[in-house]
C-alpha cells in the first residue's frame, strides 16, 4: 500500500477513535477515493486497489481504467455500409437530392478520422459534437426512407414485386441497426474516448463482462459489442443479455424495437402477400 494511503488509513482509524463529526469522516473517505483513483491513472491499471470490504487487493478491469482505446477500423467500416445502404436505394425512398447526406456523412467521416486516425483515444473540442452530427445525419436519412417506405405500402404504390421490396426493407432495417449501435457506442460512459480515460465508472449498459472481471480482465466495450446490442435488440425487441441501466439508454432501446417491429411487420406482410 503506498504511503499516502497508510497515511489517511492511519488519520481515519484516529479520527474514529477519537469520535470524529460524520461528515469529516466522508471528506477523509472521498479524499482517499480520488488517491485511489490518480494512482490508477497513473499505473493504467496495473497498480491494485485495496477493496475496503474485503480487505483483498484485486486488479481493476480494463473497462474501468486507462487504455489505449478502441481502434477505428470497425465503427469506420459500419459508417461505410450504412452510407452504400443509403446510396443503393431507389430515388423514390432517398431524401432529395439523394447524393446530399452521404456526402455530408463521409464528410464528416473523413474529419473524425483526421482528428484520431488509428485509435479514438484523443480529446478534442469537436470531436462529439461531429460524431454526434454524423449519427443524426445517418438517422434522419434512414427515417426518411423508412417513412416513405411505409407511406408506399400503406397506399399500394410500393409496387407488385416482392424482391425489390424486400431488398429496400432489409437495407432500411440493417441500416437502422447501424444508426443506433451508433447511438449506443457514442452515449455510453461518455463516449469511446471518455470510456478508454476511465471517466466514469457507472456504466449505461451492463454487458455480461462485466459480471466476471476476474475472468475478463482485459475486456472493454468497443463498437462490435454496440452492434450485438442494437442486433439483438431488434430482433428479439427486447433486452437479452445486455441490460440498459440508464433511463435514456431504456428509452433508446424502447425506441428502436418499436420502430424495427413496425419495419418487419409492414414490409415482410405486403412481400408475402405478393408472392404467388
Amino acid at each position: 500500500m503506498p504511503a499516502g494511503e497508510d497515511e489517511m488509513t492511519a488519520e481515519h482509524d484516529t479520527q474514529r477513535e477519537s469520535g470524529a463529526e460524520p461528515a469529516h469522516l466522508d471528506r477523509l473517505r472521498a479524499v482517499r477515493a480520488e488517491l485511489l483513483h490518480l494512482e490508477e491513472l497513473l499505473c493504467q491499471g496495473g497498480h491494485p486497489v485495496s477493496h475496503a470490504v474485503s480487505g483483498t487487493a484485486e486488479r481493476v478491469p480494463a473497462w474501468l481504467r486507462v487504455t489505449k482505446g478502441e481502434q477505428r477500423w470497425a465503427v469506420t467500416a459500419a459508417i461505410a455500409l450504412a452510407v452504400t445502404l443509403q446510396l443503393v436505394l431507389p430515388d423514390r425512398l432517398a431524401f432529395r437530392p439523394h447524393w446530399l447526406l452521404p456526402a455530408l456523412e463521409l464528410g464528416l467521416v473523413a474529419v473524425l478520422i483526421g482528428l484520431n486516425p488509428v485509435r479514438i483515444s484523443r480529446r478534442h473540442p469537436w470531436l462529439r459534437p461531429l460524431s454526434t452530427a454524423l449519427i443524426a445525419l445517418i438517422s434522419l436519412a434512414n427515417g426518411w426512407s423508412a417513412a416513405l417506405l411505409v407511406l408506399d405500402l400503406l397506399t399500394a404504390r410500393a409496387g407488385e414485386e416482392p424482391a425489390p421490396l424486400l431488398g429496400s426493407g432489409g437495407a432500411i432495417w440493417l441500416t437502422n441497426v447501424i444508426a443506433f449501435a451508433l447511438w449506443y457506442w457514442e452515449w455510453d460512459r461518455g463516449g469511446p474516448v471518455s470510456r478508454s480515460r476511465g471517466d466514469r465508472v457507472r456504466p449505461d449498459f451492463r454487458f455480461p463482462q462485466m459480471e466476471d472481471p476476474d475472468g475478463h480482465p482485459d475486456w472493454e466495450p468497443h463498437f462490435l459489442d454496440y452492434f450485438y446490442l442494437s442486433f439483438t435488440n431488434a430482433t428479439a425487441f427486447s433486452p437479452t443479455d445486455v441490460m440498459p441501466m440508464s433511463r435514456w439508454a431504456k428509452m433508446l432501446m424502447l425506441s428502436q424495437s418499436a420502430i424495427s417491429l413496425v419495419t418487419l411487420a409492414v414490409v415482410i406482410s405486403r412481400a408475402v402477400s405478393l408472392f404467388k
